[in-house]
């Protein structure tokens, strides 16, 4: 499992939207989504 898929399953697992755990983290939403979308397509 990547760093991506990680941050994505436990987001969820929290019930939280990207918008929480950037403000949980203290980043922007954008750089969560940026985060979330280097899911390896591999």
């Amino acid at each position: 499992m990547i760093f991506a898929d990680k941050i994505i399953s436990l987001r969820k697992k929290m019930g939280w939207s990207q918008e929480e755990l950037a403000h949980q983290v203290g980043v922007s939403r954008q750089a969560v989504s940026k985060w979330e979308s280097a899911v390896s397509h591999t």
